[in-house]
């Protein structure tokens, strides 16, 4: 079953931030007198932005991690960076910090990326938050840092690199990667295969579920809006049993194919070393659900 929300990090909306900005250096723990606090103040930034509710409303936020557990994903993306013995790692899109805490061992430096001030404050509170330099941005926030590792995962939701819909959206990020890695270092990330037709299960039969959340019981599902010109746009339904109350997240994916994905690449200086059809390195198919790139900065 897909997620509820199916989380979009909408860095295209995102502010821009200083390209000079230090990431490397380690943070001093913040100090922060109630976690539901700093979200709430957080959120009062992050409205301004125009992101999707899903990363602005609280109640859905910290649902985030329940419907984003860690799986195969954060195994392959941990695997990597040992196999790399990557020791300059940037999560772009890092959302809740699910991986980019799991990334932050040993003595790497890891810096976890976002422009939702929500998505962020949730990532502070969490165990081993304090190994990770967060940094509420957009991919114009890395700068020049020298980075061996840039991953792009939407906290293990593969939607980071959907949400840039025109071709010129997604050039900018590719060039600021190219930008942060050092030459021959290495940029990876996941995104649904158009030719698996995921939105094809998103509707409420398939998705709908009960649940019970720190609000009370809670109805959800998934509803495709529209489909066309490799653009899907959906919406994720919420009801508070209790109170009514119904909350309603819209967004919008593009489903690029592995050719349009790789000449992507190609044009912004990476050479695509590896493209794997799932979690465990199986070659792409038509049935694939996932096309996982991992690409080196020529």
């Amino acid at each position: 079953m897909p997620q509820r929300y199916l989380v979009t990090a909408a860095t295209r909306h995102a502010p821009s931030s200083p390209s000079s900005l230090a990431l490397f250096p380690r943070p001093r723990r913040e100090d922060a007198p109630q976690r539901r606090h700093d979200l709430r103040e957080a959120n009062k930034g992050t409205a301004r932005m125009k992101l999707d509710r899903h990363y602005t409303d609280p109640r859905l936020v910290e649902l985030y991690d329940r419907d984003n557990p860690r799986g195969a994903d954060t195994d392959f993306y941990v695997r990597l960076a040992a196999d790399l013995a990557a020791q300059r790692i940037l999560d772009l899109g890092c959302g809740t910090g699910l991986l980019t805490r799991e990334l932050a061992a040993s003595d790497r430096q890891v810096v976890g990326v976002d422009p939702a001030s929500a998505m962020l404050a949730v990532a502070r509170w969490q165990p081993g938050a304090d190994r990770v330099r967060w940094v509420d941005g957009d991919a114009s926030a890395l700068g020049t840092p020298e980075a061996d590792l840039v991953v792009m995962t939407g906290n293990m939701t593969g939607n980071v690199a959907q949400v840039f819909l025109d071709d010129s959206e997604w050039a900018a990020p590719l060039r600021a990667i190219h930008a942060a890695l050092r030459p021959g270092d290495h940029l990876a990330f996941e995104s649904r295969n158009p030719d698996d037709r995921a939105w094809e299960r998103w509707n409420r039969d398939a998705t709908f579920e009960r649940i019970d959340s720190p609000y009370g019981p809670m109805e959800c599902w998934l509803e495709v809006v529209s489909v066309g010109n490799s653009r899907v746009r959906f919406e994720g339904h919420n009801v508070f049993t209790d109170t009514g109350e119904v909350i309603v997240a819209s967004s919008e994916l593009r489903f690029r194919s592995l050719a349009e994905l790789t000449d992507s690449l190609i044009d912004a200086g990476f050479t695509v070393e590896q493209v794997y059809g799932d979690w465990n390195h199986r070659p792409v198919s038509s049935t694939s659900r996932v096309l996982v790139f991992v690409a080196r900065r020529g």
